[in-house]
């Protein structure tokens, strides 16, 4: 009996051991990798994920094929060749064992990252269309019927390290599929289907109200400002002394006091969060949403961002190319083609030249130009006084996709409004000399120009008269008989009206040195 017991538990240990290494055998992918996705054309494609350490992988779509190994970590990443456009196709994996993966409805085009803040992440059921439930909104969802068209749309997550993977899955735009996209992202994709003829596909990453500081590694935000080094210290020793059970007993309590609350028709209290959850800690966003992307395969990448950053723009002014070419790095891509919005005008019209965090923060962006192969969408034009959050993102997504145009596709097109390039004194006057100036420059909806100040050397801005010479501008006042600066929408929700003739506003300016007010710390 004994024997005979001993030979079953052998059998029954064989076997679970078996089923357990069949299981450990299974390949997974990185969650980027789903149903209905898009691949980058005309470049090597990295294909990623988990198997067995020392497991071989094989990757196959469109007739072409690439293996990997798993390392000693358990992780793989295959390289496909350079694929063409078209579609659909079906992606397989296979590993050493019996099981395989099979993506659906696979394209091969343009991909795009997209990134930001609130005015990124503004999904299209946010006004964009009007009121969702609205027959105005109901008819243009109707409309909106592309297959060529995709968002991967990343779950939000923060982290203390570097992620192994992000959330999410590609969907096609076709009505109600598209409300949670963001609408930014969504008319650039718009814009880059019609001029190209080709799939697109954006993966979106944004979060609202978050600091640039967030979307940066630590080493690249410690490589420009060696002092945040006590914040990274003083995050690291809350994570370390973290306690996941006291903290269960706090949200089993915070429940409690919700369930109430709701209960009686009142609003719950507010969820207790984990040190890892605050989108503001430095890196946090890089680590769980940026981080696990590389490196997927893409032409580009847009950002919306700075909103939560215009308190510090000297600060910014450091951090925001650093972010760029940390990007870049990740990607192994150092002309990864980057375009960004510039900050919309928002809050009341002041009636006279004053100092203003918003146009310091612009001005920040502004010079980062200054990085190669890189785009500035101006939306000064397009914002709202009342509102953070201005619903013209139609706009916004055809302005960057003409930087898209531009700079990865090589159009010959005007793609920037008139930016500021030098000035110089000629008496009494002021000439300001334009780049991108198109057919060239023009008061828009007529009369004169708008939003130019001018000062002397007691650094006191006046509103000054302002005329279109060729492809510069001359300003003067009566009140200034010796000008040493300018500013042009110097001011959060400034009247200015100078635009090239294809339509594109110029950027806001200052010719002075860097304001004080938005230095930061």
């Amino acid at each position: 009996m004994y024997r005979g017991n001993w030979l079953r538990l052998s059998v029954a240990a064989c076997l679970v051991a078996l089923l357990a290494g069949s299981a450990q055998a299974e390949v997974r992918l990185a969650a980027v990798f789903s149903d209905h996705i898009v691949l980058q054309q005309g470049c090597p494609v990295p294909v990623w994920g988990w198997a067995d350490a020392g497991e071989k992988v094989t990757v196959t779509v469109a007739g072409q094929t690439a293996e990997a190994t798993a390392d000693a970590g358990g992780r793989w990443k295959a390289a496909l060749p350079a694929l063409k456009a078209g579609g659909p196709h079906t992606l397989v994996v296979k590993g050493a064992g019996a099981n395989a993966i099979t993506l659906n409805d696979v394209l091969v085009g343009e991909v795009w990252l997209a990134s930001g803040q609130s005015n990124m992440n503004m999904p299209i059921d946010w006004g964009v269309f009007g009121k969702w439930g609205s027959p105005e909104c109901t008819a243009a969802l109707a409309k909106i019927d592309d297959s060529q068209l995709r968002m991967f749309l990343v779950g939000r997550r923060t982290s203390h390290k570097p992620a192994d993977d992000v959330s999410g899955a590609w969907k096609v735009a076709k009505g109600n599929a598209v409300l949670k996209w963001s609408a930014a992202a969504y008319f650039f994709g718009v814009e880059l289907r019609r001029e190209l003829g080709v799939p697109v596909g954006i993966v979106k990453s944004a979060v609202g109200g978050t600091v640039i500081e967030s979307w940066m590694s630590r080493e690249a935000l410690l490589d420009v400002s060696p002092d945040l080094q006590a914040s990274f210290d003083r995050w690291d020793r809350q994570v370390a002394q973290f306690d996941e059970a006291a903290y269960q007993k706090k949200v089993a309590e915070w429940q409690k006091k919700a369930d109430a609350a709701k209960a009686e028709g009142k609003r719950p209290p507010r969820r207790p969060v984990r040190i890892t959850e605050h989108n503001r800690m430095p890196a946090c966003l890089y680590n769980g949403m940026i981080a696990p992307l590389v490196p997927y395969a893409m032409r580009g990448m847009l950002w919306y961002q700075g909103e939560s950053n215009a308190s510090k723009a000297a600060l910014y002014a450091r951090r925001f190319p650093a972010m760029i070419r940390q990007w870049r790095k990740d990607w192994g891509q150092a002309e990864m083609p980057f375009l960004f919005v510039q900050l919309a005008n928002f809050r009341p019209t002041k009636p006279e030249p004053s100092e203003s965090q918003w146009a310091e923060l612009r001005e920040a962006q502004r010079l980062a130009l200054s990085v190669p192969l890189t785009a500035m969408t101006v939306a000064i034009d397009i914002g709202d006084a009342k509102d953070i959050h201005p619903k013209n993102k139609l706009d916004v997504g055809r302005r960057l996709a003409l930087g898209a145009l531009k700079l990865a596709y090589g159009r010959d097109i005007v793609y920037s409004g008139p930016l500021y390039a030098s000035m110089t004194a000629e008496g009494s006057k002021v000439r300001l000399r334009f780049e991108h100036t198109g057919g060239g420059l023009v008061a828009k909806g007529g009369g004169p120009l708008k939003g130019f100040a001018v000062a002397g050397e007691d650094g006191k801005f006046v509103w000054a008269e302002a005329t279109i010479d060729g492809n510069s501008v001359v300003v003067s006042s009566d009140a200034v008989t010796k000008p040493v600066a300018v500013r042009y929408a110097w001011a959060d929700n400034p009247e200015c009206n100078l635009f090239n003739a294809e339509g594109l506003p110029a950027s806001p300016f200052c010719t002075d040195k860097w304001p004080p007010a938005g230095a930061g710390n």
